[in-house]
């Protein structure tokens, strides 16, 4: 293999040598690498990534299963046990807790894998060359000596010597603070120029706003500048609100675990019960009341939320988001290819008159056609609209489009003449003219013509046309066109362009107002254009902020103001990121859906990042959702199973925080005046495990159809009310089964155990049936699977007393009298719920 590593770079830093030495140095050419030795420095270097394996290997994700400080500790209890006491029982310890834990393994790994499959689908690619020809791969895969292809939105896979550029513009803000594109050239600069000033440099993480170039890449992954100076990137995202909610409610359960740990060993202790069993015993009802496969419940629905949403064409990139995505309540979007069809069409060329002209289409398509940039569908519709040979034309110089400016200028020989064509936003051109041409040919100040001008672009796009202007020039003998030679121009004329409404949006909108979110379109388009579009759509009285007011509003006011915005026109690319955060700061849960390169700070503010897979890559980068097809449509169909998994999920929880809390409680509170443990450690642990096998199905239960039809955001406080409501009434009948137990039936120590056992089981199996659903559980019933599941536990119940099994677990057959008396205090439980249900969730309307 050929020695890979930068000899140069180690004197000298890779920008500060010729691109000859480059090459050199890094055993690559101008055709790129072979595809074979690209192959073994990939697996030299790794993959080209900040966070290196995407993957979380078997062994370690099966590790993870045990890093519950409960768990480790009743590990090292069970241990002891077996070297101190009764190896047997130590064994059956040892033994459930890696069963549960593999239940959660098994689950976690088949979602990751399944994941894994899904963002394949929309992984970031760049073109490279090799074996001499272009080609396109995943970034993960490019290696240092890679010669990569730029364009306008490409993100840059790795710190790069510039090979050959075109008008290239890149925007590295991350890097060097700086808001406005940088310009990059090839060439030689030196060593100790700092990175604002490294013009034949390109860096990972950056992106492409307009041009072209060809670079060799240098390093990649983390040993890249993106790698050194963004360690935080190493770090988890910042967390959802459900991951807040959830850690939240894992603190609180965690506390309460705390104190009854330590109450009922300090009180088993007090009143002469065996240590190690106590010990064992507060550490198994630790283990029973805290929901040991929450974090596999979470993650196996949303895995299986994000295999449904990608059947509605909703491919998820970060599974967290899903929550966010049902929880939304604001959607903001550009209107081009959402709300509009996205197929913009030339509707006309007119000059000054009003009336149509070839020489306005003709300038303006050479304009489109010869530019080198980045062409947006209104340059490819300008394209189409008038057919013409671009290349019986020279082009001399550009000056590509950018996003302060809005315009865009070519210079082009044109017959005997030398001259320079300007389109772009109207106001933007205008302010580079001081000519313009009248309708027969002739040139006269433009003072005399801005009025016309002016209300003949009102007009135009009050009739719902964008409408955008043109200007040309002479350019003086042989010197190039450049940006400070965009003045004294010569104005001649509109071209309007025109894009129809999506079948069937105002339909759409209205569904999506009906599930709680509300629709907000951001717009580069003028206010009047914005004012048609709302009225189309079916907002006649829409309010409309523009660009131009929000610059001159204080942080506070326009976070008042945002609420109630129907439309933001005329709106600059940095305004679109203020307006996600203000309002976010009003409290919505926001998600922005955008596909070009202006929209990729906006996505990344967003609660729900949404790009779609035609998208420039920075876009798609940025994203927590792509959609495979853009449409809203396809997001309302992803808001309804983003809420199916949230409701899922909370199923489990409410399971966790009931039957199990009451459970628990309860045996805390018969050890104390019973004489012996109310139920062994093994049998706490069996019977945890055996409540939490059925909720592994709990993924691919039914939901109620009212629980989607607007968003449900995370709330402690609502899920502590359940937590006592239900738990109160589960220990109620806990201790009823004792008093029945003890009172009329005369239950001796085993006999106790495997009584309460069965109650136990049984009855925190059937209780999901009923918290799953606010109606009665008989009229929503539960999925096939789930249903199997909690009949199958049942049977174990039942049967394991009569099994070989059975005095392993210190379980005994019991008379037909004790079931009758359990199968009565079930119903009675399971009815009693119903009832609290009934009148719990009257009082918590909103749920």
């Amino acid at each position: 293999m050929a020695d890979v590593t930068p000899k140069v770079s180690q004197s000298k830093p890779f920008y500060s040598i010729s691109v000859p030495d480059a090459f050199s140095s890094l055993g690559s050419g101008a055709d790129g690498l072979s595809t074979d030795e690209a192959g073994k420095r990939l697996a030299q270097y790794g993959l080209n990534s900040i966070k290196g394996q995407s993957s979380t290997s078997g062994l370690k994700l099966f590790l993870s299963q045990f890093k519950s400080p409960i768990t480790i500790l009743l590990i090292v209890a069970s241990m002891l046990s077996f070297v101190l006491k009764d190896p047997v029982d130590a064994v059956i310890i040892l033994l459930i807790v890696f069963i549960s834990s593999f239940l959660g393994f098994w689950q976690e790994r088949g979602a990751a894998n399944a994941i894994g499959q899904l963002l394949k689908m929309v992984q970031m690619k760049s073109r490279v060359l090799r074996d001499s020809k272009e080609a396109e791969i995943p970034a993960e895969q490019i290696v240092p000596g890679d010669v990569i292809l730029l364009s306008a939105g490409s993100v840059i896979p790795g710190d790069s010597l510039i090979i050959e550029s075109d008008d290239l513009y890149v925007d590295e803000a991350a890097f060097t603070g700086e808001s406005y594109p940088v310009e990059k050239k090839t060439g030689i600069i030196e060593a100790d120029t700092a990175m604002a000033g490294r013009i034949n440099s390109l860096y990972m993480g950056a992106h492409v706003i307009s041009g072209s170039a060809k670079a060799l890449v240098f390093t990649t992954g983390s040993a890249t500048e993106f790698g050194k100076i963004s360690e935080s990137l190493r770090e988890r995202s910042p967390e959802t609100d459900f991951e807040k909610g959830i850690k939240k409610f894992g603190f609180l359960l965690m506390q309460i675990t705390l104190i009854l740990v330590i109450i009922i060993f300090g009180a088993n202790v007090f009143l002469h019960k065996p240590v190690i069993d106590s010990f064992l015993f507060s550490l198994a009802l630790a283990v029973g009341l805290t929901p040991q496969l929450l974090p596999a419940i979470i993650t196996v629905n949303l895995a299986r939320g994000a295999r449904n949403m990608a059947t509605k064409k909703v491919i998820v990139k970060k599974l967290s988001a899903i929550e966010n995505f049902g929880s939304m309540n604001i959607l903001c979007t550009d209107k081009t290819g959402t709300i509009t069809a996205g197929q913009v069409k030339v509707d006309n060329a007119l000059d000054l008159k009003g009336d149509h002209s070839d020489k306005v289409l003709k300038y303006a398509w050479l304009n489109a056609s010869l530019q080198h940039g980045f062409k947006n569908p209104i340059d490819e519709a300008i394209i189409a609209g008038y057919k013409n040979d671009a290349t019986t034309y020279e082009l001399l110089s550009e000056v590509p489009y950018d996003f302060i400016r809005k315009r865009l200028s070519i210079q082009v020989q044109l017959d005997a003449d030398n001259i320079a064509i300007t389109k772009g936003a109207l106001q933007q051109v205008l302010d580079v003219c001081s000519f313009a041409e009248t309708a027969d040919g002739t040139v006269v100040p433009i003072a005399d013509q801005k009025n016309g001008i002016l209300t003949s672009y009102e007009k135009l796009s009050g009739s719902g046309f964008r409408t955008l202007g043109v200007a040309w020039k002479k350019c003086e003998g042989g010197l190039l066109f450049d940006r400070p030679d965009e003045k004294d121009m010569v104005f001649m004329g509109f071209i309007t362009l025109f894009d129809p409404l999506k079948e069937e949006v105002s339909q759409t909108i209205k569904e999506l107002n009906d599930l709680g979110i509300e629709l907000k379109i951001i717009t580069g388009d003028n206010a009047l254009v914005a004012k048609s579009l709302a009225t189309q759509v079916g907002f006649p009285d829409a309010e409309i902020l523009k660009g131009d007011d929000i610059r001159k509003m204080s942080t506070a006011a326009f976070i008042q103001k945002v609420k109630d915005v129907h439309i933001f026109a005329e709106v600059e690319p940095n305004q679109k990121e203020s307006i996600i955060i203000a309002l976010k700061k009003s409290g919505n849960v926001v998600g922005f859906m955008g596909d070009g390169i202006n929209d990729a700070s906006a996505i990344h503010a967003a609660d729900v990042g949404i790009s779609v897979n035609t998208a420039v890559d920075v876009a798609r980068e940025a994203a927590d959702l792509v959609l495979l097809d853009q449409d809203l449509r396809v997001l309302k169909d992803g808001v309804l199973e983003g809420r199916k998994t949230f409701a899922n999920t909370m199923k489990y929880i409410f399971m966790a925080t009931s039957a199990n809390f009451g459970n628990m409680f309860s045996m805390a509170g018969a050890s104390l005046f019973l004489p012996f443990l109310p139920l062994l450690p093994k049998q706490i642990l069996l019977t945890n495990l055996l409540t939490d096998l059925p909720q592994t199905t709990i993924s691919k239960d039914k939901v109620d159809e009212e629980s989607i039809l607007k968003p449900h955001p995370w709330d402690i406080r609502f899920i502590k009310h359940f937590m006592v409501s239900f738990g109160i009434l589960s220990s109620v009948f806990d201790y009823l089964t004792f008093g029945v137990l003890i009172w009329l039936l005369h239950a001796h120590e085993a006999e106790f155990q495997t009584g309460w056992f069965t109650e136990s089981v049984i009855s925190a199996s059937l209780i999901v049936l009923v918290v799953r659903t606010k109606m009665p559980f008989f009229k929503r019933l539960p999925s096939r699977l789930l249903t199997l599941a909690t009949l199958a536990v049942v049977a174990i119940v039942l049967i394991l007393p009569f099994t070989p099994l059975g005095p392993l677990f210190n379980f005994v057959p019991l008379p037909g009298m004790f079931y009758l008396w359990m199968l009565l205090i079930v119903i009675g439980y399971v009815i009693s719920c119903e009832i609290l249900k009934h009148f719990f969730y009257r009082k918590w309307k909103q749920y």
